[in-house]
Formats: C-alpha cells, structure tokens, sequence
C-alpha cells in the first residue's frame, strides 16, 4: 500500500502530537527527582584532583586556608553572606513528632504533607537538630541544602537522634514511616555524618525502612563489615560515601576499603575523598546537588 507524502505528513504531525503530549505528561515525574541549580557557583565547582572506576571514585583538592578562612567572615562558625539565602527560614518549623510511643524532636524545611521528596540528616555524637539546620556553619553548606531540598518541592528534616544504639535507629525508622505517609510513594534520602553513620547501617537492616528509601549519603562514617548482609545492600539501593583523607576520627581507608569491594561486586555506588579534608570536611564540602541527584537517577 502506497501513501501519498500528505498522507506521511498528516501521519508525522500526529505522531509528533502524542510522543509531545508523553514527553510533557513525564515532565513533573522528572521535575520532582530533579534539583535544580542553588549558588552552583559557589559550592559545585570544585577542583578534581583524580579519578577512578569510570568516575565511582575522586578526589577532590581541598585547602583550609581557601575553604575555610577565605569563605568564612568568622572561621568555623559564620560563613560570608553570599554563600546562605535566608528566605528559606520562611518555610521552616520546629516540631516534636511522636512517632509510635518515641518522642522526636525534629527541624523541618519544607511542606509537610505532599512534598516531592524527603531528605533527612542524621548529626553526629554531642549534636542536636540545630546541627543539620544551621545556616551560617560549615561554609554555608546546609543553607544550601535546605535550599536546594525546599526550593525544589521537597521537605528536609534534620533530627535530635539522642542515641546512636537500637533505640535511635528505631526513632529513624519512625520518621522515615512518617515521611512516607505524609508523601506516599515519594522518595526517601537518608544521610548521615560521623558516629550517625551507625543509623544509617542499622536502619540499612530494617526492610520495613529500606522499602521506603531511596539511598543514603555517608559522611565521615564508621565503617560496617556487615552491609552486604543488609535488606538495602539486596535492594542495590544507591550508596554515596565522602570522607577527609586525614580524617583522626574514622579512618578513610576503611571506608574506601568498603567501597571498593561493592564497587568489585557492580553495587552502585560512589567515593569522593577530600584531599587533606579533616572530620568535619565532608559536611562542609560535599556537593548535595550533584550526590542527590545522582541518587535520584538511580
């Protein structure tokens, strides 16, 4: 059967119609998963010292004297203006959730029903929810994080974790239920910075927790020999490790150590190493746009 070539263009303009009004119908699915840029040029260009496994593995440069001192007005405790917009406190709330019996005090920024995404951070011994909500310390890096997380339709919530044993993965995975059921069947990121890389592993065996997320970021952590054995390491959920080479605390190596044998095994996963970077280093530096949207493209 032969057509004729206004018979092909009715046909091409009618395709073209549908395959656009699919490409617009997934457009918010993509939007939701999505961050958009917030002060990119200040936080994500960064200095790429090496690289390895296909880009699984880098090595950031990393100088006090730049990251610190010349990005903070008081060193350590108040980054320079340009770094922080503080529009988002608007949209910020302290609250005390009662989570199956626990009490959990928590700082959220975000909507708190219907958000496109969940971002939780998980401090480290001696902090409290002020750590992960604070606008002017560790270079700024929250502010943007906060930024980034409610400016794109999401709700971040930074937590007192009073424990860092069973009873405070149980209080997490309290508020991971919760967050779920307030956004059903939206995503779930879990972060967590030094001694709160214990929650992170213990509720990386909770399957009940894990069917919810959608990864985790480990900042400075511990390291667990036992993740392979985990509901999350079976679910190939994506896994993002940063730590500071010179690191006192948690010794690099053995998380690179871990790394590296689930980068032997295909689980997906990455490894930024800050160059001469302390304990805290990650915190400051890690770029939560480019890690969240990795994970989000999982």
């Amino acid at each position: 059967m032969q057509m004729s070539t206004s018979h092909c263009t009715v046909i091409s303009a009618i395709a073209a119609f549908f395959l656009s009004a699919v490409l617009i119908a997934a457009a918010p699915a993509r939007a939701a998963e999505t961050l958009a840029p917030f002060k990119d040029d200040l936080f994500s260009k960064q200095t790429v010292l090496q690289t390895g496994d296909s880009g699984a593995f880098e090595v950031i440069d990393y100088d006090e004297m730049r990251d610190i001192n010349g990005r903070d007005q008081i060193p350590q405790k108040r980054v320079q203006q340009k770094y922080v917009a503080l529009g988002i406190r608007k949209a910020q709330a302290e609250e005390t959730l009662s989570l199956d019996g626990i009490k959990l005090d928590v700082t959220r920024v975000g909507p708190a029903q219907n958000a496109a995404f969940t971002v939780i951070f998980i401090h480290g011994r001696d902090g409290d929810r002020r750590l992960g909500a604070n606008d002017y310390s560790f270079g700024g890096n929250f502010n943007r994080l906060k930024n980034l997380v409610a400016g794109n339709g999401g709700v971040y919530y930074s937590p007192t974790v009073r424990s860092f044993d069973g009873n405070g993965v149980a209080a997490i995975a309290g508020l991971i239920r919760y967050a779920s059921a307030q956004s059903p069947g939206r995503p779930i990121i879990l972060s967590c910075a030094s001694m709160g890389s214990q929650v992170c592993w213990g509720i990386a065996r909770d399957g009940d927790s894990v069917k919810r997320l959608k990864g985790m970021v480990v900042m400075s952590g511990v390291t667990d020999p036992d993740f392979t054995k985990s509901a999350f390491y079976k679910a190939k959920l994506r896994l993002w490790f940063a730590h500071g080479s010179r690191d006192p605390v948690y010794a690099a190596a053995n998380q690179q150590a871990l790394f590296e044998s689930l980068l032997k095994a295909r689980y997906p996963t990455r490894f930024t190493l800050f160059q001469t970077g302390n304990h805290g280093t990650p915190i400051r530096m890690i770029d939560w746009r480019r890690v969240l949207n990795w994970i989000f493209a999982g």
